[in-house]
């Protein structure tokens, strides 16, 4: 093939990647997709509000933190501090914090073609962009305003540093700028540690030839990391935020079963969970770790195992899998950061098969044969959900917010599980009844909110807690969202109890609907 036509295919080839790229910055204001295989995922109608709700309560009600309600900034402040600037141009919508994420989309895109092409060809490089930008998994998950994309975007900057360190005239002082990337990824999410061997690998195998200046450059990110998120420790504790900070790891401290296998069963899950991403990609990304290992022998195997890009691909999938299989509670949302190093390990091992000789060449072209057909199929799944958006949460949120405003109930102050993504498309203040470091039942006594929703059904803990000063009052109901256990946001109005009484929150009796309570959907 000519020259010119292989210049034009690659054009094509990149305007086509462009095209879908661009698809994930559309109608950002529109649902998470219905009638996805993740629909159950509840990152879209809670984590948006959670992990910005300090820079959306500094923009609309003039504080960032909320005594004894969730939040996750102390712990996390990357995320809502990006998020907070932002709102100074654009105002607080859903619409401007999805597109931050979006922005990081993008920068992961660029970020993760230029770390292809440190050890690979163009063609490797494109074909794991395509991959990245036609599968609708991530078309769902990188449009949320949520942790992962920025988390993405760091490990992928700390990434393409890591393995050109031989190539920098002062790689010890860009273990420095890593360090202080490796810092940004703890306190953008603190699963990201787990990426940290990944991070490892690609920084030492390229430097494995002069030992004495890994462990310096190694000691200079563990140095810089160790400080930068310590200062912002020792900021915590100066705050007396300290209380806040640990609540975020209580949490996220799931029960474990009480059998003695039951890492293996969480392993199981977790690696299962892999198809989240994808049915045919993820298997084959599988399959080519394992080719590569029982053929290290043969000269495409081992240029795989010699990359620090491959390697460091294969540690990030295993140390994300290992925290969901330690934390025994994955979810959906969490696989998109492997979602992206399966993509990298299926473009370098059909790159690799195709430039070797012999008889790999035939699998390497099946293998992309494979690849392209799945490309394509994930294409038409993606351009399906980008044309053809429904907007049923937005609306139902602005309807509540007028509701309550054309309904005054003493005070505006709303509870919900989803209230900090409320406040954030509807601008009504809002507390959580899920988490906060100080029980529900008292927290409502302090702030006495004058609103209450929740999805299809009240929980019996939750009913108990708003029993013990309130009697509910259901007043309107909003459709929302596919899932057949959340499709349907119910608004109440909570009534104090006469004579200020209060109830006693250990009464079994408070979780069930009491004298003054008028609902009718039912108690979980």
């Amino acid at each position: 093939m000519s020259t010119g036509t292989n210049r034009w295919l690659y054009r094509f080839w990149v305007a086509l990647i462009l095209a879908f790229a661009g698809l994930h910055a559309l109608h950002l204001s529109a649902d998470f997709p219905n009638h996805t295989p993740w629909f159950h995922d509840w990152a879209k109608y809670t984590d948006e509000g959670w992990y910005g709700n300090a820079a959306i309560r500094a923009h609309l009600f003039g504080r960032w933190y909320q005594p004894w309600d969730f939040n996750p900034a102390v712990a996390l402040p990357v995320w809502p501090f990006l998020e907070w600037l932002l709102f100074f141009v654009t105002g607080v919508s859903a619409e401007a914090a999805r597109s931050l994420a979006i922005f990081f989309f993008f920068a992961s895109l660029l970020l993760s073609y230029t770390l292809l092409r440190q050890s690979g060809t163009r063609r490797a490089a494109l074909l794991a962009v395509t991959l990245l930008v036609t599968s609708p998994f991530l078309y769902c998950f990188s449009r949320l305003a949520i942790l992962e994309p920025l988390l993405i975007a760091l490990i992928l900057a700390a990434l393409n540093l890591a393995v050109r360190l031989p190539r920098f005239r002062r790689p010890v002082l860009v273990a420095v700028a890593i360090g202080l990337l490796i810092a940004l990824v703890a306190l953008t999410k603190t699963t990201g540690i787990f990426l940290l061997p990944a991070l490892a690998w690609a920084a030492v195998l390229p430097l494995r030839q002069k030992r004495r200046l890994a462990l310096q450059c190694a000691a200079a990110a563990t140095a810089t990391a160790m400080l930068a998120y310590g200062a912002w420790i020792a900021l915590v504790v100066h705050a007396g935020l300290v209380r806040d900070y640990r609540y975020l790891f209580f949490i996220n401290t799931y029960p474990k079963p009480t059998q003695r296998i039951w890492p293996l069963v969480s392993f199981w899950w977790s690696f299962h969970g892999g198809l989240w991403i994808d049915h045919i990609l993820v298997p084959l990304a599988g399959l080519v770790v394992v080719g590569a290992i029982v053929g290290w022998r043969s000269p495409w195997g081992w240029r795989l195992l010699a990359d620090p890009v491959f390697g460091a691909s294969v540690l990030a999938v295993a140390g994300y899998i290992l925290f969901m299989t330690v934390q025994n509670h994955p979810q959906a949302r969490y696989f998109t950061v492997v979602a992206f190093f399966c993509m990298f390990l299926v473009a370098l091992g059909a790159d690799a098969l195709l430039g070797a000789t012999g008889r790999a060449p035939q699998f390497g072209l099946g293998l992309v044969a494979v690849v392209a057909g799945a490309a394509l199929l994930n294409g038409a799944w993606t351009l399906s959900y980008a044309l053809h958006p429904e907007y049923t949460f937005v609306d139902a949120a602005h309807e509540m917010a007028r509701f309550v405003d054309q309904h005054p109930n003493r005070n505006r102050l709303l509870v919900s599980s989803s209230g900090d993504e409320l406040a954030l498309i509807g601008h009504v203040p809002a507390l959580c009844d899920d988490f906060g470091t100080l029980p529900l039942h008292d927290k409502i006594e302090v702030y006495q909110p004058g609103w209450f929703a929740t999805w299809n059904g009240i929980d019996a803990g939750t009913l108990a807690d708003l029993h013990t000063h309130f009697s509910l009052e259901q007043a309107a109901s909003f459709r929302a969202f596919d899932d057949p256990q959340r499709n349907r946001l119910v608004l109440f109005k909570l009534h104090p109890l006469r004579d200020g009484e209060v109830r006693d929150q250990h009464d079994e009796n408070l979780q069930i609907a009491l004298p003054g309570d008028k609902f009718d959907i039912p108690i979980d």
